[in-house]
Protein backbone atom coordinates (compact mmCIF):
# COMPACT_ATOMS: atom_id res chain seq x y z
CA UNK A 1 0.00 0.00 0.00
CA UNK A 2 2.87 2.33 0.80
CA UNK A 3 4.34 1.89 -2.66
CA UNK A 4 1.02 2.80 -4.25
CA UNK A 5 0.83 6.03 -2.21
CA UNK A 6 4.45 6.89 -3.11
CA UNK A 7 3.78 6.30 -6.80
CA UNK A 8 0.60 8.38 -6.70
CA UNK A 9 2.39 11.16 -4.81
CA UNK A 10 5.15 11.39 -7.41
CA UNK A 11 2.83 10.94 -10.41
CA UNK A 12 0.24 13.55 -9.47
CA UNK A 13 2.48 16.65 -9.75
CA UNK A 14 3.91 15.28 -12.98
CA UNK A 15 0.42 14.84 -14.44
CA UNK A 16 -0.55 18.42 -13.48
CA UNK A 17 2.58 19.85 -15.19
CA UNK A 18 1.90 17.78 -18.30
CA UNK A 19 -1.76 18.85 -18.42
CA UNK A 20 -0.78 22.53 -18.17
CA UNK A 21 1.88 22.24 -20.87
CA UNK A 22 -0.16 20.40 -23.48
CA UNK A 23 -3.58 22.03 -22.95
CA UNK A 24 -5.03 24.80 -25.13
CA UNK A 25 -4.90 28.38 -23.87
CA UNK A 26 -8.04 29.78 -22.23
CA UNK A 27 -10.09 32.11 -24.45
CA UNK A 28 -13.46 33.79 -24.21
CA UNK A 29 -16.26 32.09 -26.03
CA UNK A 30 -17.59 33.85 -29.11
CA UNK A 31 -21.37 34.32 -29.10
CA UNK A 32 -23.16 32.02 -31.45
CA UNK A 33 -24.93 34.14 -34.06
CA UNK A 34 -28.12 32.60 -35.36
CA UNK A 35 -29.44 34.23 -38.52
CA UNK A 36 -32.85 35.83 -38.07
CA UNK A 37 -35.35 34.51 -40.55
CA UNK A 38 -38.03 37.06 -41.44
CA UNK A 39 -41.35 35.58 -42.38
CA UNK A 40 -42.85 37.52 -45.27
CA UNK A 41 -45.71 35.17 -45.90
CA UNK A 42 -49.18 36.73 -46.01
CA UNK A 43 -51.48 35.53 -43.19
CA UNK A 44 -54.38 33.35 -44.16
CA UNK A 45 -57.73 34.99 -43.38
CA UNK A 46 -60.22 32.42 -42.15
CA UNK A 47 -63.10 34.72 -41.17
CA UNK A 48 -63.12 38.45 -41.71
CA UNK A 49 -64.45 40.48 -38.79
CA UNK A 50 -67.56 42.36 -39.79
CA UNK A 51 -68.12 45.69 -38.00
CA UNK A 52 -71.26 45.89 -35.93
CA UNK A 53 -73.79 48.37 -37.26
CA UNK A 54 -74.28 51.38 -35.04
CA UNK A 55 -77.58 51.59 -33.28
CA UNK A 56 -79.78 54.10 -35.04
CA UNK A 57 -82.50 53.89 -32.45
CA UNK A 58 -82.96 56.16 -29.50
CA UNK A 59 -82.16 55.23 -25.92
CA UNK A 60 -84.43 56.04 -23.00
CA UNK A 61 -83.53 57.70 -19.69
CA UNK A 62 -86.16 58.00 -16.96
CA UNK A 63 -85.68 60.29 -14.03
CA UNK A 64 -86.44 63.49 -12.18
CA UNK A 65 -85.58 66.99 -13.38
CA UNK A 66 -82.85 68.81 -11.48
CA UNK A 67 -82.47 71.77 -13.86
CA UNK A 68 -83.84 72.66 -17.27
CA UNK A 69 -83.33 75.54 -19.70
CA UNK A 70 -83.56 76.02 -23.49
CA UNK A 71 -80.06 74.59 -24.06
CA UNK A 72 -79.93 71.51 -21.80
CA UNK A 73 -81.67 69.46 -19.17
CA UNK A 74 -80.11 67.78 -16.15
CA UNK A 75 -81.89 64.67 -14.87
CA UNK A 76 -81.35 62.39 -11.85
CA UNK A 77 -81.98 58.70 -12.60
CA UNK A 78 -85.19 57.13 -11.34
CA UNK A 79 -83.66 54.15 -9.53
CA UNK A 80 -80.23 55.57 -8.64
CA UNK A 81 -79.98 58.93 -6.90
CA UNK A 82 -76.25 59.19 -7.68
CA UNK A 83 -76.67 58.83 -11.46
CA UNK A 84 -77.05 62.35 -12.85
CA UNK A 85 -77.04 62.97 -16.60
CA UNK A 86 -77.05 66.24 -18.55
CA UNK A 87 -78.47 66.18 -22.07
CA UNK A 88 -78.01 68.96 -24.65
CA UNK A 89 -81.26 69.62 -26.50
CA UNK A 90 -81.81 69.29 -30.25
CA UNK A 91 -83.26 72.28 -32.15
CA UNK A 92 -86.83 70.89 -32.14
CA UNK A 93 -86.74 70.06 -28.44
CA UNK A 94 -85.19 73.45 -27.68
CA UNK A 95 -88.10 75.20 -29.41
CA UNK A 96 -90.61 73.15 -27.40
CA UNK A 97 -88.63 73.83 -24.21
CA UNK A 98 -88.94 77.57 -24.86
CA UNK A 99 -92.75 77.20 -25.01
CA UNK A 100 -92.72 75.15 -21.77
CA UNK A 101 -90.50 77.72 -20.02
CA UNK A 102 -92.88 80.51 -21.10
CA UNK A 103 -95.66 78.67 -19.25
CA UNK A 104 -93.56 78.07 -16.12
CA UNK A 105 -91.07 75.36 -17.17
CA UNK A 106 -90.03 72.14 -15.50
CA UNK A 107 -89.56 72.36 -11.74
CA UNK A 108 -87.13 70.42 -9.56
CA UNK A 109 -88.43 66.87 -9.12
CA UNK A 110 -90.72 66.67 -12.17
CA UNK A 111 -90.78 63.17 -13.62
CA UNK A 112 -89.56 62.97 -17.24
CA UNK A 113 -88.50 60.41 -19.82
CA UNK A 114 -85.83 61.51 -22.27
CA UNK A 115 -85.26 59.82 -25.61
CA UNK A 116 -81.70 60.55 -26.74
CA UNK A 117 -79.08 59.52 -29.28
CA UNK A 118 -76.53 57.24 -27.56
CA UNK A 119 -73.58 58.53 -29.60
CA UNK A 120 -74.01 62.25 -28.90
CA UNK A 121 -76.31 62.18 -25.83
CA UNK A 122 -78.47 64.79 -27.60
CA UNK A 123 -82.08 64.78 -26.35
CA UNK A 124 -84.46 64.20 -29.27
CA UNK A 125 -87.72 64.05 -27.31
CA UNK A 126 -88.82 64.79 -23.77
CA UNK A 127 -91.91 63.15 -22.30
CA UNK A 128 -93.30 64.39 -19.05
CA UNK A 129 -95.73 66.93 -17.72
CA UNK A 130 -94.26 70.05 -16.13
CA UNK A 131 -95.70 70.89 -12.73
CA UNK A 132 -97.66 74.08 -12.08
CA UNK A 133 -95.51 77.19 -11.72
CA UNK A 134 -94.92 78.55 -8.23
Amino acid sequence: MKSFVKAAGLGLPLMLVMAGAFSAPAAAQDPVVIPIIVDTAVPIVVNAIKPKPKATGLSKFEGFVMHANIAQITVRAKGNDLAIQTFPLSREVSAKMQQIIDKGGYQYGDKVTILYEPATLRAMKIKGKPSKPL
